[in-house]
């Protein structure tokens, strides 16, 4: 198998692994949590933030573990990888995003296609997208720079406390919305509210860029992915973790 096709392999797995937890665990959380809201959020943010730990840390080696197009257009921008590349990789993460949708409702046998009806509109919803993003956005930066071992950890960290401190849940990755309006679970939104959410998503990519640049001024950013990525391809530093 070629290197490009590794890397979109590895993408692919990610993220609809990523959203078969997403989901599946939110279907979990509520046959399980009796009608409290509160403790089902908790089981869906756990198993979102342990499952990106994991995903991060095997398959970073592999693509780099974007699982979201933010992160990938974050790379393309910054200089990391090429816009062919991006491309592919921004094709299968939304191709696999549905793919792990419909796994969660296959695993616990409800209809595979179900547009999503959960009403998330409004500017709380969007600021919280936009704060969510450009948080999740820096995270990964400076990470990358400061502390390249630990960002599985780091990423898991932030989601897990996105899904608390964000009036939206921290959906901050436009695959992951537009999937999600493809189920009636507690982890859906109509089809209606994706454009508002990914426009906030879009907006908080450029915040996070712009913050990463400000608060890394004695190297950039590229600088930052770039040695970031060589330790992620090395097999001792990934053994390291």
């Amino acid at each position: 198998m070629n290197p490009l096709a590794r890397k979109l392999l590895a993408e692919f797995l990610g993220t609809a692994a990523l959203l078969a937890t997403v989901v599946g665990s939110g279907i979990m959380g509520v046959r399980l949590s009796a009608g409290n809201d509160a403790v089902a959020l908790l089981a869906n943010a756990a198993a979102t933030a342990t499952a990106l730990y994991a995903l991060i840390a095997v398959l970073g080696p592999i693509s780099g573990a974007h699982f979201n197009p933010l992160a990938t257009a974050a790379m393309r921008l910054q200089g990391r990888i090429g816009t062919r590349e991006a491309l592919a990789y921004v094709a299968v993460q939304f191709v696999a995003a549905i793919a792990g949708v419909l796994l969660a409702h296959a695993m616990f046998e409800l209809p595979l296609w179900q547009p999503g009806t959960q009403p998330r509109s409004g500017a709380a919803q969007w600021l919280s997208e936009a704060v969510a993003s450009a948080g999740l956005v820096l995270t990964i930066l400076l990470g990358l720079r400061h502390r390249p071992a630990a960002v599985p950890a780091l990423v898991a960290a932030y989601v897990f406390a996105g899904y608390w401190f964000t009036a939206s849940t921290c959906f901050a990755n436009p695959a992951v919305t537009m999937a999600r309006a493809l189920t009636q679970t507690f982890a859906g939104i109509r089809p209606q509210d994706v454009a508002g959410f990914v426009a906030a998503q879009c907006v908080g990519l450029g915040v996070g860029l712009a913050l990463a640049r400000a608060l890394l001024p004695a190297q950039s950013a590229t600088d930052a992915v770039v040695q970031a990525d060589t330790r992620l391809d090395d097999p001792a530093a990934s053994r390291s973790r």
